[in-house]
C-alpha cells in the first residue's frame, strides 16, 4: 500500500445491471465524504454486468479509491438451487455472505447495499471497535416500528430480542472472527434446513451471528420508515430500503440528499426516466407488497410456539392472582415461586 495513506479502508457492494445507476449514486457520495488518509478498495460483487457498466463505474477511481468488479458465478452456482428469493429480491442479496471466505487476506471490512447516500467518511465506520465480535450494526427500524415483525424476529428467527435484530443492508463484518467462528461452514447447513421466507440472508445473519453483533448508532444506516427523527447534522448514512425509493416515490424521506448526489453522476438522466416510467400499477404493486410481507410474517409466526415467557402473563398458583414476571420481581417470594415454575415448566 501506498504509504501516503493511513489504512485500506475494504467497502464491498453487491449489484446487478439493474442497480448500477444507485451505485453510482451512492459511490459519488462515499467518494465526496471520505478522507484523504485512507486507501479505499471498492470491491462490486455481481454475477450479470454488462462491460459497459462495469467501465461507467470503473471511471469513478481515482487516487484514493480503486474499484474492483468480483464474479461470482461459480461460486453462487454451487448453491443456487438452495437460495431462496422473494418479491424485488434477488440473489445478489446473498453475496455478502461469501465476502469472508472470499477475501482471507482481509481481516476486517464494510458491506453497503446500493440504495443508500453516504454523508460522512465511511473509514468512521470501519474504525468502530468490534472486539471478538462477528459483526457491528444497526438495529433495524422496520422490526423496530411494526409488532408483526417484532414478533417474527423473536418466534422465528430467534433472536433475544426484537430489539437486537440488526438490519443487515450497513455491515462492519469482523472477516477473521467470521472465519474463526467457520460461518461459511454453518451458513451452508442452516441453508441446506431453514428457510427464512421474510428477509432471506438477513435473517441468517441475524440467526447466525445473535449474541456476537456490537449495535451501533441508527445515524449508520437511517431509515425513512422511522421517521424524521434524527437532527439532520447526526445522519451519516441514509439507506432508502424496502419501498422507500426516491426514484420510486415522490416525497420520500430523505430524498433531497439522494437526488443531490444523483445529479453529480451520469445516471441522472437515467434515474430520472426510472422514474417517470414508473407506473400508478408499479406504485400499487410496491404498496401491496409491504401489506403481502406483514402477513407473510404473520403466517410464520403462526406456525411456532411461544416460549418467551418472561413477558406472558402467568397466574399465581397460591393467591390466584394474575401476574408477570416482570411485575413479579422485587417481592420477597419471587424469586422462589418463578424458580419452581421454571422448573416445573422444564
Amino acid at each position: 500500500m501506498n504509504t501516503k495513506f493511513k489504512e485500506e479502508v475494504p467497502i464491498f457492494f453487491a449489484v446487478d445491471d439493474n442497480y448500477i445507476p444507485f451505485l453510482g449514486v451512492a459511490l459519488k457520495s462515499l467518494m465526496d465524504n471520505s478522507s484523504k488518509e485512507y486507501k479505499y478498495k471498492i470491491k462490486v460483487l455481481y454475477t450479470c454486468v454488462s462491460d459497459e457498466n462495469v467501465q461507467k463505474i470503473k471511471k469513478y477511481e481515482n487516487d484514493n479509491f480503486d474499484i474492483e468488479f468480483v464474479d461470482l458465478n461459480a461460486q453462487v452456482e454451487k448453491i443456487r438451487d438452495k437460495l431462496y428469493t422473494r418479491d424485488y429480491f434477488s440473489n445478489t442479496t446473498y453475496y455478502r455472505l461469501l465476502i469472508p471466505e472470499l477475501y482471507p487476506e482481509y481481516d476486517k471490512a464494510v458491506y453497503l447495499d446500493s440504495d443508500i447516500v453516504v454523508l460522512k467518511d465511511i473509514a468512521k465506520l470501519y474504525n468502530t471497535n468490534i472486539e471478538n465480535n462477528l459483526l457491528a450494526a444497526a438495529p433495524d427500524d422496520v422490526i423496530q416500528t411494526i409488532e408483526v415483525f417484532q414478533n417474527y424476529a423473536e418466534k422465528v428467527v430467534g433472536v433475544s430480542s426484537y430489539e437486537n435484530y440488526f438490519n443487515a443492508g450497513i455491515l462492519v463484518m469482523n472477516l477473521k472472527e467470521l472465519r474463526n467462528f467457520k460461518f461459511k461452514e454453518k451458513f451452508m447447513y442452516l441453508l441446506s434446513t431453514t428457510k427464512f421466507s421474510v428477509a432471506q440472508d438477513q435473517d441468517y445473519l441475524n440467526r447466525l451471528c445473535k449474541g456476537r453483533v456490537v449495535l451501533i448508532p441508527k445515524t449508520w444506516n437511517k431509515m425513512p420508515v422511522s421517521g424524521d427523527c434524527v437532527e439532520r447534522s447526526k445522519i451519516n448514512l441514509v439507506h432508502y430500503n424496502l419501498a422507500f425509493k426516491p426514484w420510486k416515490f415522490d416525497n420520500t424521506l430523505y430524498e433531497e440528499y439522494f437526488w443531490k448526489y444523483a445529479k453529480k453522476t451520469e445516471f441522472y438522466n437515467q434515474i430520472v426516466d426510472i422514474k417517470a416510467n414508473y407506473t400508478e400499477e408499479d406504485r400499487i404493486k410496491d404498496s401491496e407488497g409491504d401489506k403481502k410481507l406483514r402477513a407473510l410474517a404473520q403466517i410464520e409466526c403462526d406456525c411456532v410456539g411461544d416460549d418467551r415467557i418472561v413477558n406472558q402473563v402467568k397466574v399465581n398458583a397460591t393467591t390466584n392472582d394474575v401476574v408477570t414476571r416482570n411485575e413479579y420481581f422485587g417481592s420477597e417470594d419471587s424469586n422462589q415461586f418463578f424458580d419452581s415454575f421454571f422448573a416445573y415448566e422444564g
